[in-house]
Formats: structure tokens, C-alpha cells, sequence
């Protein structure tokens, strides 16, 4: 296990790096360049539609890596298609810079899923070799910035649900060479999936 985090860590770590390099971001320039992401992740980044995800308090390098990743076709997101073209490194960090130094909001878990949701969170499937969530993003939820791992409490349920299934069906493609969310998302039925994003969604 300690390997396939050191090589995640590794992975994203030079992805990050890659494209971070001599760009520092200017939340304040930022807002106005994501004055577009607005319209469906909401102004400060706390989207009301379920299905675009929040993006308000979420980690730096994480959010620059997915915009590069739509923006060079490695994630394919329908409703960003064209939105990053003429966008310049500069531009996303300073989007990123902006969205990162908002306060996410939280929503509410369903009762009925919380118990089986925060075993899988906290506890894995650790006889089928599923690690608990709480390794890469942390027992609260934050993630790890400086990795790259997202934040995820307060997230919609409807859009982790989204995301999970995307990794487990091989249509969401970007997590690294180790394939760690692909690998994770393999061993979750339906019933998981849905009890995992309703957990996360109240989490904070």
C-alpha cells in the first residue's frame, strides 16, 4: 500500500509540477477570469446544481491539473468542451488561486446511507484490497493539497457518484500511471458508490 501511495504521490507530484512551474496564481484576478465558471459552479465556486461539482476551498494543484487535463483532452468533461482553449497558463492559475481561497459549503448526508458510507470512507474493503478514503483525503475529508489528492467533503453526492462510477467503468481515465481511483472504484457495487457519496456530501 505504502508503494502505490509513494508512486500516486510521484505521479501527480511532476504533473503538477509540470505545469506549475514559474506561474504563481492571483486569486484576485482570478475572480473575474472565473466570472464564465459561474454560470455552473457558482461565483464563488459553491455550485447549486448537483451535477457540477464545487470547486470553492478545493486543493490548487488539484484543480490545475484537471483544468490542463480538459484543456489537452486527457479528461473529457462535455460541458467544458471549448471553456479552457484560449486560456493561458496564467489564466488557470489565477482561476485556481481564486477558487482555492473560497469556503466550500456542506450539504447533508442521507441518514439512511451514513453508517455504510463512512465504513467504506474510513474503514475500506480491505479484504477485497480497497483502502479507506481517509489515506489519500484525509478522516475529514480535506484531502491533501500538496499532493493533489481533492478535497472532498461537501461535495454533491450526485457528482461523486458521477466521478466514481466514471473510474470504475474505465471512462474517467486521468488519475496516473498507478490507476489508484480506477483500481478503488473497480471494487464498489452501486450500493457503495451511492452510500460513499451521500457520506461525503455531509462530511466536514
Amino acid at each position: 500500500m505504502k508503494k502505490i501511495l509513494a508512486s500516486l504521490l510521484l505521479t501527480l507530484g511532476v504533473s503538477g509540477m509540470a505545469h506549475a512551474a514559474g506561474v504563481v496564481g492571483d486569486a484576485a484576478a482570478g475572480q473575474a477570469k472565473a466570472a464564465v465558471c459561474g454560470a455552473c459552479h457558482g461565483p464563488d465556486g459553491n455550485s447549486a446544481a448537483p451535477n457540477f461539482p464545487k470547486l470553492a476551498g478545493q486543493g490548487n494543484r488539484y484543480l490545475l491539473k484537471q483544468m490542463h487535463d480538459i484543456k489537452d483532452g486527457k479528461r473529457t468533461v462535455l460541458e467544458m468542451t471549448g471553456l479552457l482553449t484560449n486560456l493561458q497558463d496564467q489564466d488557470l492559475a489565477d482561476i485556481a488561486a481564486y477558487f482555492t481561497s473560497q469556503n466550500g459549503s456542506i450539504g447533508a448526508a442521507d441518514p439512511k446511507l451514513v453508517a455504510a458510507g463512512e465504513a467504506l470512507f474510513r474503514g475500506g474493503k480491505l479484504d477485497q484490497g480497497m483502502p479507506a478514503c481517509t489515506g489519500c483525503h484525509s478522516p475529514n475529508g480535506v484531502g491533501n493539497p500538496a499532493a493533489g489528492f481533492p478535497h472532498l467533503g461537501g461535495q454533491h453526492a450526485a457528482y461523486v457518484t458521477k466521478q466514481l462510477t466514471a473510474f470504475r467503468e474505465g471512462d474517467r481515465t486521468n488519475d496516473g500511471d498507478t490507476m489508484v481511483m480506477r483500481s478503488v472504484a473497480s471494487k464498489l457495487s452501486n450500493k457503495d458508490i451511492a452510500a460513499l457519496s451521500a457520506y461525503i456530501e455531509g462530511l466536514h
